[in-house]
């Protein structure tokens, strides 16, 4: 088992056990797919190496990174970063994001229709989900980024239609949890959008409740924990990386 060095950051610790919550959720293929976290504000972010998928990131594998265009560039750090970059630069509030090709999420963004709360993950995520069209390629350039970052405005998560899907936090606690539940809320409404029948959605007096109760930051944390859980349970490895934390 691979062991981290005493004092490893908390911060990249956490992104680490995100990553294989991902994977454990359907979000790898192959290497591809990136979590990064800083702390709010900061022009400094970490992000998972380019040559390791979500099921076997370790805080190791994370890599130091600018969020202007001109900083040198780790020589490990994923393709995408500019998408990182130009988020980061928008949203000075964010603190976490997750990049993935999740299937559902991916399929539901093709899809001419909006998320809607038919869950309590679609209470959520209603109207804070967006479609960025231009390209589908992987995104290479700033210029791309700050386009997906100004299509994300200040949402939660935005399609990349025929790509993936990028989801932010203000931590990087939130950006997993988020990403967790909208591939959750997709799959769930492509179920349903399956059977062809008219189906019921939450009023919004409801999502304004499920917002406000479901979602707040004591929930999440709760969510967050149950996740690390799990995560320890399946790969005994993390929790000498929470130790030296």
């Amino acid at each position: 088992m691979q062991q981290q060095p005493s004092g490893a950051d908390p911060l990249v610790v956490q992104a680490a056990i995100g990553a294989r919550a991902l994977s454990a959720h359907g979000h790898d293929d192959f290497n591809q797919g990136q979590i990064s976290c800083r702390r709010p504000g900061s022009s400094r972010f970490m992000i998972k190496g380019a040559l390791v998928g979500f099921d076997e990131a370790s805080p190791a594998q994370f890599v130091d990174a600018g969020i202007d265009p001109g900083s040198e560039v780790d020589a490990q750090a994923p393709p995408e970063l500019p998408l990182h970059q130009a988020i980061y630069a928008a949203r000075p509030e964010i603190g976490g994001i997750v990049h993935s090709h999740a299937p559902a999420g991916l399929a539901f963004g093709t899809l001419d229709a909006e998320l809607a709360p038919l869950s309590h993950e679609g209470a959520l995520l209603a109207g804070s989900v967006h479609r960025f069209h231009d390209t589908s390629n992987t995104v290479l350039t700033r210029e791309v980024g700050d386009a997906i970052a100004h299509c994300l405005h200040d949402g939660v998560a935005v399609f990349l239609v025929n790509h993936g899907g990028v989801v932010v936090g203000r931590s990087v606690r939130h950006a997993v949890v988020f990403a967790l539940m909208l591939e959750r809320a997709c799959r769930l409404q492509l179920d349903v959008l399956a059977t062809g029948r008219d189906y019921a959605v939450s009023t919004p007096v409801d999502v304004a409740a499920k917002r406000d109760f479901i979602f707040a930051d004591l929930s999440v944390r709760s969510y967050w924990e149950h996740t690390r859980r799990r995560v320890e349970r399946a790969h005994p490895e993390t929790e000498s990386w929470v130790r030296h934390a």
